[in-house]
């Protein structure tokens, strides 16, 4: 079956989430896709270890369908073997900041003199402008700076997430961005570069926010897992567990008076309204909480769902493993890793398509596995890639 990115060829110099998973998103869809690791192998492959050799968890899910080549990239010997790779590239992927990329030579200017029709994918922290290009920093910094932090939690306890929302969101920006500056070559035949940062995806994801205190000003307050605009709106201790419920807009709000035998809800003035209803939250997650305690999470889950109400269990990681429903979607590619003690699951890419699916094929990398198949693609011999591992360029 053919792929949609069927024929482009992706060098993969990203480190940690934002970059690599870029880059497995474009392999997923066919892309043939590079990985440029350091020589014993790159900082990010060793974050959160789970197998014998130390590769960590997210590096499994973000670098599945890639080759690696490792190669010292700072001798004279690795600038040449970048150099052939890019001429054949369609993509560099590399998330750095802009005087690293510079001193490496994966600046944009280079690399179009070497090939006019490369795409250069760069997301950095804070951005490429002068006042910031050479400042670093993580998911958590763009969720804090963006405003999401100080109204998750309670006013005392700003709250991060656990799980890094920001970059997994920058990588789904660069690809598509990726994929239109592809796009666009057809017709230009030029190459160009498609920029991304932590700190602008984060306050993309805070603009609601954001927005209501530029127009209104009114300083709102994070109130724990109970939403300020709407209600209720929580979560709920069950018997057995704990569930989240969600009631937006009036017609819902009818079903969830009516389902908790509140009627009388429906005409109190504080209540009228998404944004009252918010206001007032505490009181409905009151009743909300009431009418859960006596619940078991699966009868208080099969009412919700017979009322249409919007709600979920709150799953350990090992119960999203574990539900049918995730299971039959397809969500989880469960596959074998040199170290791991047993298959464990990779997840499919969150969007589909019909005809030309994506597909995850093969597991992610060791460190250096395809690097005298990468060598000898770049026109190299076999002496001379024995010599470059000799002199440990490679």
């Amino acid at each position: 079956m053919s792929k949609v990115l069927e024929g482009i060829r992706v060098l993969d110099f990203g480190r940690f989430i934002a970059g690599p998973f870029c880059a497995a998103l474009l392999a997923d869809y066919g892309a043939d896709v590079i990985r440029v690791d350091r020589v014993g192998g790159s900082e990010d492959r060793f974050v959160s270890p789970v197998t014998d050799a130390g590769e960590g968890a997210f590096f499994l899910q973000v670098n599945r369908n890639k080759r690696s080549i490792t190669l010292d990239i700072d001798s004279p010997e690795g600038r040449e073997v970048v150099r052939r790779l890019v001429k054949t590239a369609d993509v560099v992927v590399a998330n750095m900041p802009t005087k690293t990329l510079v001193n490496l030579g994966l600046d944009y200017p280079t690399l179009s003199a070497i090939n006019p029709g490369i795409v250069l994918t760069a997301s950095t922290a804070f951005g490429s402008h002068d006042e910031v290009s050479h400042r670093v920093g993580f998911d958590g910094v763009g969720q804090a700076m963006s405003g999401a932090v100080y109204m998750a939690g309670t006013p005392g306890n700003p709250t991060k997430a656990m799980v890094p929302v920001v970059d997994f969101s920058t990588a789904l920006s660069c690809a598509l961005g990726t994929v239109m500056a592809l796009y666009e070559r057809r017709t230009s035949g030029r190459g160009q570069c498609v920029e991304a940062s932590l700190l602008q995806t984060a306050l993309n994801l805070a603009s609601g926010t954001l927005i209501e205190e530029a127009a209104l000003a009114i300083n709102r307050q994070a109130t724990g897992n109970r939403s300020p605009t709407y209600g209720p709106s929580d979560i709920f201790k069950v018997a057995d567990g704990w569930i989240i419920v969600q009631v937006i807009g009036q017609s819902l709000f009818k079903r969830w008076a009516t389902l908790v035998g509140a009627p009388e809800l429906l005409s109190d003035p504080r209540f009228s309204d998404d944004i009252r209803r918010g206001e007032h939250g505490e009181y409905l997650s009151r009743l909300m909480s009431k009418w859960c305690e006596t619940r078991t999470r699966e009868d208080a889950l099969k009412a919700l769902e017979a009322a249409k109400i919007p709600a979920g269990p709150i799953y350990s990681p090992r119960e999203a493993l574990d539900d049918a429903t995730i299971q039959g979607s397809g969500a989880y590619v469960w596959m074998d890793y040199p170290g791991l003690p047993r298959q464990t699951p990779v997840i499919a890419p969150p969007a589909r398509l019909s005809r030309t699916p994506p597909a995850i094929a093969s597991r992610a990398p060791t460190a250096g596995e395809h690097t005298d198949e990468i060598l000898a693609e770049a026109g190299y011999d076999q002496g001379q890639i024995q010599g470059m591992h000799d002199k440990g360029i490679v």
